[in-house]
């Protein structure tokens, strides 16, 4: 019977054993193909986002990481990733966020990343859509959440360091993390000010172990997206050399016909999928209301900019405009705009962030947004003009000094500043 029973379950208990042996013992893996890192570079896949073997490899190959959210998806002509690779610069973008991604996810996003970044270069679009009452959405940072990153943070997290205690704090907030007895847990004594239990380290070790080799055995099969062919169609429309204004007049020919279904100035895909057919008309004065000078993504910010001044990363930030048309139309008040837009630059220059190139003024520029807040066309081309250059060129090291009030709840809901 013992014989009969070895012979129908044994192999399935050895499969077991060397599942787990795998997944446990250390794994040497090579290098991933350059094939496979073109396509993961603009793949805007949560798997590339939330996973470590893939970006590493990205960065050492030396693509820049370009921190954002959805207006990355907006792939015409002049996307950074189009020009870069048609005027064979000597960087190339690493696309690092989607639609719902916001600070906080990026910071946890970064987490295995953030060390090879020391001394490196980087990218953020800032949305100042992101500064909302709620600030990041739980439901977005579920969708994006990843526990590999989350286990890093725990692990090397300090009970008594300012931005560790108000990650904590924040990540509490999240479904995700109180869905898990183990993050759970250890988080809660980071908020605490307290170092986690032996026990519970314990745990999150095993299951650092078992979350890294997954992602160094799957990495290559983790994304499906491929937009390099959208990539190389785009590239055929522009010339062989050009300077920038030439590039804003190929802007102006191609935008003029991707527009012309509306005097909005907005895609005519976008318009005709999300707004035509009187889809528009309930959207007449429905931001009156928004207030992006007061969110908990001041905090996030914060967390963000610490981490990057403590591996002396070079940043250039870009806060992108509103389409002024629509604006009026949806009642957004511009004096509001302009508070916000003032108050995120305040809290960069203030703490040595000088490097800001801050659009918001230029939501009027026809052709300058694809639609209704997300750069397109012209307002790639301004981009290019300050983002190229930062990263061709050789740069002077910022000096960064970091300033905890930023985390505050004072800080977050403050109109007015000196």
């Amino acid at each position: 019977m013992k014989k009969k029973l070895w012979q129908i379950f044994g192999p399935i208990a050895v499969a077991f054993a060397l599942v787990a042996v795998i997944l446990v013992a250390p794994l040497p893996l090579g290098n991933l193909n350059r094939g496979t890192i073109e396509r993961a570079a603009v793949s805007l896949s949560p798997d590339v986002l939330a996973g470590q073997r893939i970006k590493h490899q990205a960065v050492q190959d030396g693509y820049v990481p370009f921190f954002g959210s959805s207006e990355l998806s907006r792939m015409d002509a002049f996307h950074p990733s189009v020009l870069a690779a048609k005027y064979d610069r000597n960087y190339r973008p690493l696309l690092l966020g989607a639609p719902g991604t916001q600070s906080l996810t990026h910071f946890i996003a970064d987490q295995t990343m953030i060390q090879q970044l020391a001394g490196k270069k980087a990218v953020v679009i800032l949305s100042l859509q992101w500064f909302t009452k709620m600030g990041q959405m739980p439901d977005a940072f579920a969708y994006y959440f990843s526990p590999m990153q989350t286990i890093e943070w725990l692990r090397s997290a300090e009970p008594k360091r300012a931005a560790d205690v108000y990650a904590a704090h924040r990540l509490l907030k999240m479904p995700v993390i109180r869905d898990n007895a183990t993050l759970y847990d250890a988080t809660k004594d980071i908020a605490a000010g307290q170092p986690i239990s032996s026990a519970t380290m314990s745990l999150l070790d095993l299951r650092a172990r078992l979350l890294n080799n997954e992602d160094a055995l799957f990495s290559r099969y983790g994304f499906k997206a491929n937009n390099l062919p959208k990539i190389e169609k785009a590239e055929k429309q522009l010339p062989a050399a050009a300077t920038y204004p030439e590039l804003n007049a190929l802007a102006d020919k191609i935008a003029a016909k991707a527009t012309s279904n509306n005097d909005l100035g907005i895609d005519n895909h976008f318009y005709s999928t999300r707004l035509a057919g009187g889809k528009i008309d309930g959207l007449k004065n429905s931001q009156v209301r928004f207030d992006y000078c007061r969110s908990p993504e001041y905090g996030d910010l914060e967390l963000l900019l610490e981490q990057f001044a403590r591996y002396h990363v070079d940043v250039q930030f870009v806060i992108p405009p509103i389409n002024q048309k629509w604006a009026a139309y949806t009642g957004l008040s511009q004096s509001m705009i302009k508070t916000a837009a003032s108050k995120v630059k305040h809290q960069l220059t203030s703490q040595g962030f000088d490097r800001v190139q801050d659009l918001t003024q230029d939501g009027k520029e026809k052709y300058f947004m694809q639609d209704t807040i997300h750069l397109g066309w012209r307002g790639w081309v301004k981009v290019d003009e300050t983002v190229a250059p930062f990263l061709e060129e050789k740069q002077e090291k910022p000096v960064y000094h970091i300033n905890h009030h930023y985390y505050s709840a004072a800080w977050a809901n403050a109109t007015s500043w000196k």
